[in-house]
């Protein structure tokens, strides 16, 4: 429970960074920001692979950048359900998305599989 915390909080990082960098993307304060990211934590962890299992043919014809639509629509999903967010249209949610990404991935070096930070000791 408390990896999948500090995880919404690496989302939710990430999607303040939205704010910041794309023009359709608006959150109305830091209660919606948490909200929003996880509520795209469990829209990621159980619609998403649904979504990827139904697209599966158009993800292998596109080499796997049809993953960025999927992560765009989650996104679009999460601001349909969350009234204090708003999504202009695709390319916001596209751009939300990608930066959300690279801000997860991220964030996931520095935590481990199981929710607590990783220290990392090179011996001599």
């Amino acid at each position: 429970m408390l990896g999948f915390l500090i995880r919404a909080v690496i989302v939710a990082l990430g999607l303040w960074l939205a704010t910041s960098w794309v023009g359709g993307l608006h959150i109305d304060g830091p209660r919606d920001l948490l909200l929003a990211g996880i509520l795209l934590g469990l829209v990621n962890a159980v619609i998403r692979p649904i979504a990827i299992l139904l697209t599966l043919p158009m993800t292998l014809v596109t080499l796997g950048l049809f993953l960025l639509v999927i992560n765009a629509g989650m996104v679009a999903l999460v601001a349909w359900m969350l009234p204090g967010m708003q999504v202009a249209g695709f390319w916001a949610a596209f751009w939300t998305a990608l930066i959300v990404s690279l801000v997860s991935m991220a964030g996931s070096w520095f935590i481990g599989p199981k929710g607590r930070f990783e220290i990392i000791v090179k011996k001599n």
